[in-house]
């Protein structure tokens, strides 16, 4: 006896319980089963009706006979037999099925209204083929792939991501915007490693959320994606390369790997997101609160498939960590520009960023990272060597600080040269002449003065310490202060408070003023 018998034996035994336990006399028991025979009461199958009197008669007799399980409801002589069709109408069909195992149930029914004269209902036509054998798969027509079980050893090993359509927001501008959870699952602890909602579900999205996971919880060893054309972007596959990550992409048409994913996002959706549709509208900040909220909550209840908090597995995980730079240098876009021949700049998506004057009129390649600030960008050549940075400014700054490189004094001195030249010229002449030893007007010569210059200030190189301008300077300063000795320069070198010509200078003339 199986459920369903037992439960009409069960049935029949409830109506007629008094005269089973004799609980009604003899006498009364033909009175009690037409009363009986006149209420209507709820059958097992979900029918209501009046059981009738000859029925209960019979059941009490079968019980009275053989008991309990007598009573239990008789399978039909003919189940499973063909009742408004023939058989040999079923087995022509089967034949014909049999015959192409690919012919639809309309083709099916083709053949037999032109030798039987008849059609078989679909459900009726499939329902015998596939007790005979004769359905598409038993027919080895569909090549139905046997699943096993996604599942990781440890934590980080493999995550899962895609994306799902949320609820509406209101947006800043008092617009209602859908917005699109994106989220990546790791397939051991079933722990969510990164999961946010945004305004559009995009390329730099995916990339978005990728990077706070990688920054948060480290790299994974396999990450598995849907089919789409956001994830075979050759930026995601260069990063996966160089961060040793194998990408997987789904199979087209083939849904079933995702379900991991796939019923989290369910879950989401029954337990958060229709409480949020029942609320007020939310703005996308107060949407992503409340779901970072529930996200806490379902990491730190147990699963009901690894029958553990999710929370409590990734504990454990190890977490192999990178730069976030390494994989950002991945994601960056470039533009070609030209640096502005005036204002030693170039334009990019209506923002201006200084750079280099040396490069002025130079066709550059711009590099930036388009889900940063956009505070800086990166300056190349069209042959990739690096040329330095460029900063974001308005054109109206008037103290903007040049960005040329310091010079390096050149290798050969042409300086040297001609004055060797000259003086080679003169011995040739005459013998020359000492211009050292040549009395002045301040008591010490000019030589002497900027040697002694360059001792107070610190020069280890001596005169040679200084350049051209700056000598120039010293001899201007020698010229306009007749009887500068070496104790007003030591006395204007220990009050400079930057030691340097500019600010010897200037003691110098504090001197002269005062005195």
């Amino acid at each position: 006896m199986n459920k369903k018998e037992e439960q009409w034996a069960l049935f029949w035994c409830s109506l007629l319980r008094p005269l089973l336990y004799d609980e009604i006399h003899e006498k009364g028991s033909y009175r009690f089963l037409r009363n009986l025979s006149e209420q209507e009461v709820p059958f097992p199958n979900g029918s209501q009706k009046k059981p009738s009197l000859s029925t209960l008669k019979r059941k009490l007799a079968l019980y009275s006979q053989s008991g309990f399980e007598s009573l239990a409801r008789k399978p039909r002589s003919d189940k499973g037999l063909p009742r408004k069709v023939t058989q040999s109408v079923i087995d022509t069909a089967i034949s014909v099925k049999r015959d192409q195992g690919e012919r639809s149930a309309a083709t099916v029914n083709l053949f037999l209204n032109d030798l039987h004269r008849i059609t078989v209902p679909c459900s009726t036509l499939y329902r015998h083929l596939k007790a005979h054998g004769a359905t598409r798969l038993k027919l080895d027509i569909v090549k139905k792939k046997v699943r096993c079980r996604w599942t990781r050893e440890k934590p980080n090993e493999l995550w899962i991501g895609d994306f799902s359509d949320g609820p509406c927001v209101l947006t800043p501008d008092a617009q209602v915007a859908r917005a699109y959870l994106s989220l990546f699952i790791d397939c051991h602890t079933r722990y969510v490693v990164e999961g946010r909602y945004y305004l559009r579900e995009s390329f730099d999205i995916l990339i978005d959320s990728l990077l706070r996971a990688w920054s948060v919880c480290g790299l994974s060893e396999e990450l598995y994606l849907d089919n789409a054309k956001i994830y075979h972007a050759n930026a995601l596959k260069s990063t996966c390369y160089a961060l040793r990550i194998k990408l997987i992409h789904r199979t087209p048409r083939d849904p079933s790997p995702g379900g991991l994913v796939e019923r989290l996002f369910g879950t989401n959706q029954s337990q958060f997101e229709t409480e949020v549709r029942a609320g007020d509208i939310l703005t996308l900040d107060a949407l992503n609160r409340a779901f970072q909220a529930w996200l806490h909550q379902y990491h730190h209840t147990v699963h009901s498939e690894t029958k553990h908090m999710p929370a409590k597995l990734y504990q454990v995980a190890t977490k192999r960590r990178v730069p976030v730079e390494t994989a950002v240098k991945f994601f960056m876009k470039e533009e070609k520009r030209t640096v502005h021949g005036d204002f030693s700049d170039v334009s990019l998506h209506g923002q201006f960023y200084a750079v280099n004057p040396q490069l002025r009129g130079d066709k550059v390649l711009v590099k930036f990272d388009p889900y940063g600030t956009m505070d800086k960008v990166l300056i190349y050549s069209f042959d990739g060597n690096f040329l330095g940075e460029g900063r974001r400014y308005s054109r109206e700054e008037k103290d903007r600080t040049p960005l040329v490189s310091p010079q390096k004094k050149p290798a050969y001195n042409y300086l040297d040269l001609i004055v060797r030249n000259h003086d080679e010229h003169l011995q040739q002449k005459a013998r020359g002449i000492d211009f050292a030893a040549l009395p002045t007007t301040t008591g010490w010569s000019l030589g002497t003065f900027i040697s002694t210059a360059a001792e107070l200030l610190g020069k280890k190189e001596g005169t040679s310490a200084f350049s051209t301008r700056e000598i120039e300077t010293l001899k201007k300063l020698y010229d306009r202060l007749p009887g500068l000795n070496i104790s007003m320069l030591q006395e204007a070198v220990a009050s400079a408070e930057i030691k340097t010509i500019g600010q010897l200078v200037l003691e110098l003339q504090k001197f002269k003023n005062n005195h």
